[in-house]
């Protein structure tokens, strides 16, 4: 009765009542919420959208990244880790030394590998298919989850196929899901200013789309701390909502903390903890249709990911193990995670610890098996 008494003095009360009555909220709502520094009771009502989704219940998953390549024919001005071939600090993996990291990955007890690299202007597109073929067969126990959007475009080019087309040859080869990488925020002006060689905003919807239709989760995300608006991310949100609402294709909403080193907007200061919790409770407020919001806790910060799990967010990431493009920008978050140390920062949360697989099925451990049961 307290809280409820504190939400009645907040200036956002009418949208906060929405929340809780359990009504969509508009475009001008989440620009509101965003220009409100009520952080408490704006995640107050995210933590009540959360447990009415996803109860007590904070996911984890025991994953491996692996970044093939850095070499880029892109070179976004907030990106850190990409390079020009022949550059210095420019790497390009070879096929015996991707499949070695992925068969090291199962023998560890993973249950899903996630690759993504820059869009390198020489690989063929085979290079891609025989990668997730060998790794299909060699570990036909893991999932894969590999290319962002702006990734499967590039591909569809060097193979003269439609991008239709292309996702259905990866799907054969392997490919299980898509991560959400590429997103960056969808607004015209924002991607001309920072990335203007990229795959458009509408583009990448329309390759999510593409893979939706063809049985392919995803994931999606939003690069937020750099010059957006708060009109920018609720835009962003609303374009995601909408996609969802046609294909219910998303697995989960990742939002993205900039980080400024090592970039062209190294002048620029990395988001704050509020910045942070506003953009995860306020995106799960907004995405309605949504089962999961995730904290990448290699971005965000392990202690504010913990804090996380009582603002929005019902997914912790997983154990990842030697992530590069983000720390090329500058973290400091370790590389991996141990179960032990992921089961430790949910329940310290007052959260009950869930291991899943990448669609979301609850993992259960038993003699070193994974036996795999509907969450």
């Amino acid at each position: 009765m307290k809280m409820e008494k504190l939400l009645k003095l907040s200036s956002i009360y009418d949208i906060l009542q929405k929340v809780k009555d359990g009504e969509r909220l508009r475009y001008d709502d989440g620009v509101r919420l965003f220009k409100s520094n009520d952080i408490l009771r704006i995640g107050h009502l995210a933590n009540i959208v959360r447990e009415r989704k996803n109860g007590n219940r904070a996911y984890y998953i025991i994953n491996r990244h692996i970044n093939y390549s850095n070499i880029c024919k892109n070179r976004c001005r907030f990106c850190a880790f990409s390079r020009d071939k022949g550059e210095s600090g420019s790497y390009a993996m070879e096929m015996e030394e991707i499949l070695d990291k992925a068969i090291i990955a199962a023998e560890e007890g993973a249950t899903e590998i996630h690759i993504v690299g820059g869009l390198h202007p020489e690989l063929p597109f085979d290079f891609y298919v025989k990668m997730l073929s060998e790794i299909h067969e060699r570990c036909p126990g893991l999932h894969i989850q590999a290319f962002t959007a702006v990734e499967i475009e590039h591909l569809s080019q060097i193979a003269r196929l439609s991008v239709r087309q292309t996702l259905k040859e990866l799907k054969e080869a392997g490919l299980g899901s898509l991560p959400g990488g590429g997103a960056e925020v969808f607004s015209p002006y924002i991607r001309e200013q920072l990335c203007p060689e990229k795959l458009s905003g509408d583009g990448w919807l329309q390759v999510m789309r593409e893979a939706h239709n063809l049985g392919l989760r995803s994931n999606a995300t939003m690069l937020y701390g750099h010059i957006e608006t708060p009109e920018d991310i609720t835009n962003h949100l609303i374009k995601l909502r909408e996609l969802q609402d046609e294909t219910g294709g998303f697995m989960s909403f990742i939002p993205l903390a900039f980080h400024p080193k090592n970039t062209e907007l190294s002048n620029r200061s990395g988001t704050t903890a509020m910045l942070d919790l506003k953009v995860i409770s306020i995106s799960r407020l907004m995405l309605d249709n949504f089962n999961h919001i995730k904290a990448f806790w290699i971005m965000l910060g392990i202690k504010l990911s913990q804090v996380s799990l009582n603002f929005g967010v019902d997914d912790i990431d997983g154990t990842v193990r030697e992530e590069k493009i983000t720390h090329a920008a500058g973290a400091e978050t370790p590389e991996s995670l141990t179960v032990q140390e992921i089961i430790k920062l949910i329940e310290e949360a007052g959260r009950e610890p869930v291991e899943r697989d990448t669609l979301y099925n609850k993992a259960k451990r038993d003699k070193e098996e994974i036996i795999l049961q509907k969450a």
